[in-house]
Parts: C-alpha cells; structure tokens; sequence
C-alpha cells in the first residue's frame, strides 16, 4: 500500500488516500463506493470490459461500465489517468 493524492482536474483540492500496487494487473480500477463517496464525476465506457479475477475466471460484477479521470500525485510525479469503476470491493482503490 502506498499514498496517493488523487483529484479531478477541476478541483482545487485533492484527497490523499492509499493504493494497493500489484505488478500483475492489467488495469486501474476504483470501488463504486469510493466514487460516489468522494463525488467523482463518472463516464460511461464506449465498450463495456468483462471483470476477470486473478485466477481468470469472472468476477461476479460482471462488467464495467463507467470509468473516471482523475490526476495522481506520487513522489513528485504527476500523471492523469483514467480509472475504472469497480462495484463490490470492499477496498477503495486498486
């Protein structure tokens, strides 16, 4: 786990919160939760991704459908990104 800062681009503030770092993933994703607990403004994703865990096989949330923009802050670096939005974790961000 490490911390983050983490905004959309037209707020002024941030939030700092912890990220979970795994090398094996293929992708960013953000609980359902976290996005609309901090009001992140969602996306629909012009072709829906399939959720497949670690093991391949699907997860019960079946697809992803929205995505969001935010800009992360780490060590000095700054990078926009967009992250998809992931329902049932019981974490925040991955």
């Amino acid at each position: 786990m490490v911390k983050i800062d983490l905004k959309q681009e037209e707020e002024k503030e941030g939030i700092i919160v912890e990220a979970l770092l795994y090398s094996g993933v293929t992708g960013l994703v953000m609980s359902k939760e976290f996005v609309e607990k901090h009001r992140f403004r969602k996306m629909k994703l012009e072709r829906l991704i399939y959720v497949r865990n670690m093991d391949r096989t699907l997860n019960y949330t079946r697809l992803i459908v929205d995505t969001v923009e935010v800009i992360i802050f780490f060590k000095g670096h700054k990078e926009r990104m967009s992250i998809d939005v992931i329902g049932g974790q019981k974490g925040e961000l991955y």
